[in-house]
């Protein structure tokens, strides 16, 4: 199918979650290939990036841009620094959904450290990325959009929540909510199988237990409701701006 073709089918795709971030994403994703198909960007290149989730990540990097930059934003008052890891204590065995691209990228970052400490010395649900004796992530360049999208206004706040108890502060950008909706519209454009999500904590643990990005990424893959239960749960979430 064109980047033409997708257009079209993108204006009518439905997905399970609606709302503001959902329409975002359907308006960007169109813009891009729109772009694509203006620079004759060939058609197996073009559906090959959306399968690994390009389009997802740099939709969302843009939108996480401009709500970090925004001066009268949530990020203007974030109390986020380095060492206070306690955002990095996952929640759910997966810890984070994200795309085929990061994930590869997150693997690559961590494999010249095969064999070193995992994070989860340090707290048994933490991230495997997170050094465990400075509490800084190892990976950060590589660092998916949830983490990038993550942040709080009171750090002890984030400390309560790891514990599972109730605090206000901490919460995610609705960057990674128009992502989300970009990687599932992409989905909903080239078929349920053909775009992936994975589970974050098993991508990082088997790039340090030395296991090949192949491995890693086929213990990780998740089945297709993951992303669809994802982006329904943050959508029906108040975002942050």
């Amino acid at each position: 199918m064109s980047a033409a073709g997708l257009t079209s089918k993108l204006r009518r795709a439905r997905l399970r979650a609606s709302g503001a971030a959902v329409e975002r994403a359907r308006k960007l994703l169109g813009i891009y290939l729109d772009t694509a198909d203006q620079h004759r960007v060939p058609r197996d290149e073009l559906l090959r990036s959306m399968a690994d989730g390009v389009p997802a990540v740099r939709i969302g990097g843009a939108e996480l841009e401009a709500q970090a930059g925004d001066p009268e934003g949530i990020a203007a008052r974030a109390a986020c620094r380095a060492g206070c890891a306690f955002c990095c204590i996952l929640a759910g065995e997966d810890g984070a959904v994200i795309s085929q691209a990061e994930a590869r990228q997150l693997h690559a970052a961590l494999a010249p450290l095969a064999g070193a400490a995992s994070g989860r010395d340090w707290h048994p649900r933490a991230c495997p990325a997170l050094d465990p004796e400075t509490r800084t992530c190892r990976a950060y360049a590589a660092r998916p959009m949830i983490c990038r999208s993550y942040l709080s206004t009171d750090a002890e706040a984030c400390e309560a929540v790891s514990k599972g108890l109730p605090a206000e502060g901490p919460g995610v950008l609705s960057a990674q909510s128009v992502y989300l909706a970009c990687l599932a519209f992409a989905r909903a454009l080239l078929g349920r199988d053909a775009v992936a999500s994975y589970g974050l904590a098993r991508v990082a643990e088997g790039a340090l237990a030395e296991e090949s990005a192949e491995t890693s990424l086929a213990a990780a893959r998740h089945k297709p409701r993951v992303l669809e239960d994802e982006l329904k749960r943050l959508s029906g979430a108040t975002p942050r701006r």
